[in-house]
């Protein structure tokens, strides 16, 4: 069945980098959500309103819930194919995260009123009449959720869709619920035990607890998420590759919503090499980075190779930071000598909760230093990492 309506539906499917192939998905998924959660509430009304079981209306209005999510699923996805304008130079690619938020949300809501609704029912008890009718429009309504769940996460893996991702989670924790409600009206009907409030209570919870990864997931990249550790490397990897490159560090990763990702980063090149040449080199890169989809501006920092001086005390001077923290390192150095001192200037950049104060490492820096070179007085910044470091202990020196 998924593969059917992704030929009826979808032009170009394998084209999923172009953002109109990629909308087109997104839509499909908003439609097979809006359509099936519609049947699925409209059957579970009416086993529940036959049987009087409060946990079924509860599953209910969970799809409701669901279909009113893919509503906001698709509006989202249709925003955010729109076009840079001037006043959203960087596109509207955010819409779709956003819509993933308002989803979370909305799950929130469902999830409390179905609480209380439950536990009105738990406090004012009332017969359940059992109804095979009910049983088998449960038993369907697993297998099409389940379904749901395996088209979701197909479409999301294959666009790379955090919000289809979510909702192929949200259709695996419906399977769950109904499921409870399932043995609940089954075990009601054998053992007499009336547990229909109770299993409405263990839903409402189970959808509350789900909701709060949905949310989290939602909310990360609009707070603004660090970018993935391997998308960093391979940048890093990448820009290393080209010929005079000798070092990159500063690498910033802006998330403007899927395939819409801009980033800057400092590039170290000989001082001694032809500036245009260098520039060429730079402009390279840019172009390379752009043709693959990641709109990339690079600072280029140079470097000074021919001093033997100045290169061994910055090998010697990353030994010396390493030995604090071998996630420490240290670039852009430089030496100004004096008749009675040198200065050292460099930067230094620290991981995220480092255990010491700038303060701090600045002083320790200074005295490991000096207690080698006691006429080098170090001028020294302190940098936080805006993307993951590379592993510790990987890096050369």
């Amino acid at each position: 069945m998924t593969g059917l309506l992704i030929r009826l539906f979808i032009g170009q499917k394998n084209n999923v980098q172009d953002p109109q192939v990629r909308t087109a998905y997104g839509k499909l998924s908003g439609w097979v959500g809006i359509v099936c959660n519609l049947l699925l509430c409209l059957g579970k009304f009416i086993a529940g309103f036959l049987s009087g079981s409060v946990s079924i209306i509860a599953d209910a209005a969970n799809n409701l819930s669901d279909a009113s999510s893919s509503i906001i699923s698709l509006l989202g996805f249709k925003l955010a194919e729109k076009s840079a304008d001037e006043e959203h130079p960087y596109g509207h690619a955010r819409y779709e995260y956003l819509s993933g938020f308002v989803v979370a949300v909305l799950v929130i809501v469902i999830g409390f009123q179905l609480l209380q609704s439950s536990a009105e029912k738990i406090i004012s008890p009332s017969p359940v009449v059992f109804s095979w009718l009910s049983i088998g429009i449960l038993g369907a309504s697993i297998l099409l959720k389940l379904w749901m769940m395996l088209f979701n996460l197909h479409v999301g893996k294959l666009i790379d869709s955090s919000t289809l991702k979510a909702t192929a989670m949200d259709s695996r924790n419906d399977c769950i619920s109904t499921l409870a409600v399932l043995l609940a009206a089954l075990i009601s009907r054998f053992t007499q035990l009336e547990l229909d409030g109770w299993m409405g209570i263990l839903v409402a919870c189970f959808i509350l607890y789900s909701s709060i990864g949905l949310t989290k997931e939602a909310l990360s990249p609009l707070l603004g998420k660090a970018p993935d550790e391997e998308l960093t490397e391979r940048i890093r990897q990448r820009i290393l590759s080209y010929d005079g490159v000798l070092g990159t560090h500063d690498l910033m990763v802006h998330d403007y919503g899927p395939n819409r990702m801009f980033a800057s980063v400092h590039v170290e090149m000989a001082a001694e090499n032809d500036v245009l040449e260098s520039h060429d080199v730079i402009d390279n890169i840019e172009r390379d980075f752009l043709r693959d989809g990641l709109n990339l501006l690079i600072h280029f920092d140079p470097i000074v190779t021919s001093d033997a001086v100045v290169n061994d005390v910055r090998h010697e001077i990353a030994k010396l930071v390493a030995s604090i923290d071998e996630c420490l390192t240290i670039h852009d150095l430089r030496m100004v000598k004096g008749p009675t001192h040198s200065n050292v200037i460099f930067d230094c950049v620290v991981p995220h909760k480092f255990r010491m104060t700038d303060a701090q490492l600045k002083a320790e820096i200074s005295r490991l230093v000096q207690e080698v070179h006691e006429n080098y007085n170090c001028v020294i910044t302190i940098e936080h990492s805006f993307a993951p470091i590379p592993k510790c202990g990987e890096r050369k020196i």
